[in-house]
């Protein structure tokens, strides 16, 4: 059997796995309850479970996205090549989870294939990956012992839970093409391996997270099982599969509420949660894909995560902080792009020196590129970064007929600041812009890589004065007062919860989900703004146990 020919086998076995996991986009038929008792919801009356002020998520087949899927083939089969460029990239929204985007297509499936025969290749020919996923040494092409062994032990991380004794029969059959006789493959234990990890990487239930759950007194609300709360647990916290240590709290029905809240607690001391909120940051803040030098763009995502680092995990103080420090984390190189001191050691914390116009996070260059647009900075962009991302406070997007893409008053002698201020005198435009420009202008005497300047770029002429207005808010100038503007009310924390709920759910918000960030928000205010607290008290919440069936 040449080895191009697998498609057919693993076409076969996805018909029989299928019967148990659903198609692509289906869900799984209810399972038991999970283990441990009915600790999912409130008791109600009935002695079912009432979510109460607690709203469940969504559930529905959800797909991983491309960074979810790289972490999860890391830690699967120590994978870290970029076997996923032949993948497309995920929308963005602003968040690469999206799952009511997510869209099944011939091109996709083409894709994956074509990704599960590569991946399987390399993992067997390097030694050290092969160990990992072959722990037994086989006695033979038909060692089936063995081979017993790779599929329970791949297949359930792979899965995120344990396999039914069908599930493993089938993939058993895999290994009749280790010791078949024929002109174009010799026998060999990988053979069945080979074939065995291209159906595993091409299974519904590797690529996409399914929260069948079980039904709740409370129709179309199901609480999830002990290996869904896992995998949700993990995805969240580490964007990645759960660990065999979450497997097994899950298998031992450990994740009752305290239960969930001691597992995150691991979760979030491990340098894999670092790095899922440094992501969240990159998209909720629009800095994931910057225009500057590989250089800056280094130095600035080193900047913004010690930051974050600092004030949530080392620290643990309030998260407000991140916009209100008054110290910043660079190298030399990037202190004298700043214009500021030189740290001591030439690498570390540096304090602005007074009466500095700079503090927090909105002052790094990864933030003050991220808004940018016509090779400057756009007062537009950064008035919607500050509105939609930061204030959670929509603009309509442009009329249809308006030339967005054209810097307006292009190709005239007018200093920047004129040329936007002509927006006011369009009415179409100026009911928007009037909400978004003065802000931009605000921050405008930080260039596009962050560094202060007094005038426009090139225009020598043309001052920035640096005056801004934030709607409802006041008067400001630079990132300092800004940040005092939006710390000082209760608009910004709120939307800071509300962007990483949709992060959670991989969606927006809807009326219910705003009950439980309420209760959320009031506990979040009254624990001083900590955020790993506020991440451990969503987790341990029953809205985070429950799903509501789509539809519902």
């Amino acid at each position: 059997m040449r080895l191009s020919d697998t498609c057919a086998v693993i076409a076969g076995l996805s018909i029989l796995s299928l019967g148990c996991t659903g198609a692509i986009g289906e869900l799984m038929p209810p399972g038991p309850p999970p283990p441990g008792g009915g600790d999912a919801g409130t008791s109600g009356a009935d002695g079912g479970t009432s979510p109460g002020r607690f709203v469940a998520s969504e559930s529905g087949a959800r797909r991983l996205s491309r960074a979810e899927l790289q972490n999860t083939l890391q830690d699967l089969l120590g994978d870290d090549t970029s076997a996923l460029t032949q993948l497309g990239e995920d929308t963005y929204t602003p968040y690469d989870n999206a799952y009511r985007l997510q869209m099944a297509s011939s091109a996709l499936i083409d894709s994956l294939a074509a990704m599960a025969e590569d991946i399987a290749a390399r993992t067997l020919a390097d030694p050290a990956k092969r160990a990992r996923v072959i722990t037994c040494t086989p006695s033979g092409p038909g060692d089936a012992a063995c081979f017993r062994t790779v599929i329970e032990t791949v297949a359930r991380r792979a899965f995120r839970r344990a396999l039914t004794e069908a599930e493993i029969t089938d993939y058993l059959t895999l290994q009749a093409y280790s010791t078949e006789v024929n002109a174009y493959v010799p026998q060999s234990f990988d053979t069945g391996v080979s074939l065995f990890l291209q159906a595993l990487l091409q299974d519904p239930e590797m690529l996409y997270r399914v929260e069948a759950g079980a039904p709740t007194a409370d129709v179309g609300v199901v609480a999830l099982s002990q290996f869904e709360l896992a995998s949700r647990l993990a995805y969240l916290l580490w964007g990645t599969m759960p660990d065999d240590a979450l497997l097994a709290d899950a298998e031992a029905g450990r994740l009752d509420t305290s239960g969930v809240r001691a597992a995150a607690t691991r979760l979030l001391a491990d340098q894999r949660a670092k790095n899922q909120l440094h992501r969240f940051h990159q998209m909720w803040l629009g800095y994931r894909s910057i225009p500057a030098s590989a250089q800056l763009i280094a130095g600035f995502q080193r900047e913004t995560s010690a930051l974050i680092d600092r004030v949530v995990f080392d620290d643990k103080r309030s998260y407000l902080d991140v916009f209100r420090s008054d110290q910043t984390y660079v190298d030399d190189a990037l202190a004298d792009h700043y214009g500021i001191p030189r740290p001591a050691g030439g690498l570390g914390w540096v304090t602005y020196p007074a009466p500095s116009k700079r503090a927090g996070l909105l002052s790094h260059g990864s933030v003050l590129a991220a808004f940018s647009k016509f090779t400057d900075t756009s007062p537009t962009q950064r008035g919607i970064l500050v509105r939609n991302r930061l204030l959670c406070l929509s603009i309509a997007p442009p009329p249809p007929t308006v030339m967005a893409d054209m810097p307006p008053g292009e190709g005239t002698a007018a200093c920047k600041k004129d040329r936007y201020l002509a927006h006011e005198a369009t009415t179409s435009c100026a009911s928007c812009h009037s909400m978004i420009d003065p802000i931009g202008f605000g921050l405008e005497n930080f260039d596009i890589a962050g560094r202060w300047r007094d005038h426009d770029d090139g225009k020598p002429q043309c001052a920035i004065d640096g005056a801004g207005t934030l709607p409802g808010f006041g008067t400001f100038s630079g990132p300092r007062e800004l940040a005092q503007k939006i710390t000082e009310t209760n608009t910004l924390d709120a939307c800071v919860l509300e962007q990483w709920m949709s992060f959670a759910l991989g969606r927006p918000l809807d009326a219910a989900d705003r009950l439980e960030l309420n209760a959320l928000l009031d506990s979040w205010r009254g624990n001083d703004h900590k955020l790993d607290q506020l991440i451990l008290d969503y987790v341990s919440s029953p809205a985070f146990r429950l799903a509501k069936k789509e539809g519902n």
